[in-house]
C-alpha cells in the first residue's frame, strides 16, 4: 500500500467501521490491500476490494456497482 494510507490509518480510528477497499492499479491488482489494511485496523470490518486497471477506469461503472451491490452499499 502507498504510504499515505498507511499514515491515514495510523491517524484516525476506525474501529467499528467498514473498510471497503476500491484501488486503481498498473498491474498490480490488490496486492494484499485487505489483508494489510485489517492488519492496521483489527477492529473494523474490511470487505473484499475492488481492483481496477488504470487502462480500464473509463469502462468500469458497471463493475462498480456490481461490487457494490454485492457489498449492499
Amino acid at each position: 500500500m502507498p504510504m499515505p494510507i498507511y499514515s491515514f490509518l495510523d491517524q484516525y480510528d476506525l474501529s467499528n467501521k467498514t473498510i471497503a477497499p476500491f484501488i486503481t492499479h498498473g498491474g498490480s491488482g490488490l496486492s494484499g490491500t485487505s489483508a494489510n489494511i485489517a492488519n492496521e485496523e483489527p477492529d473494523a470490518v474490511v470487505t473484499e476490494g475492488l481492483a481496477i486497471n488504470g487502462d480500464d477506469v473509463d469502462d468500469c461503472q458497471d463493475e462498480v456497482n456490481e461490487w457494490l451491490d454485492e457489498l449492499n452499499f
